[in-house]
């Protein structure tokens, strides 16, 4: 069973250039894209460690806490911890749509 996605143009157009181009961080678009794609739009985050994202993607571990490094300061991912051994909740930030 498929599950519609609807993205942002902006994503597409705009972000995918400015991370793998401009900031040479493909795999902090990859993870903005799984993590965006699984975001429910109810304002729940999306729960899953560096290891599930990892496999999910392909990437490395270190990679991927690269790249959630990465999108934390850009401020395109919040990241809550119910507790300092939880796995953290990944909130997607869309700041174009203000």
């Amino acid at each position: 069973m498929s599950k519609n996605i609807t993205l942002d143009a902006y994503v597409i157009d705009t972000l995918l250039r400015d991370l793998v181009g401009h900031d040479r961080r493909a795999s902090a678009f990859l993870v903005y894209l799984y993590l965006a794609t699984r975001a429910d739009h109810r304002g729940r985050g999306v729960p899953a460690s560096y290891t599930d994202l990892a496999r999910a993607l392909g990437l490395s571990k270190s990679a991927v806490q690269g790249a959630v490094h990465h999108l934390r300061r850009r401020r395109l991912l919040r990241v809550e911890h119910a507790s300092p051994t939880a796995v953290p909740v990944y909130q997607v930030a869309t700041p174009w749509r203000r």
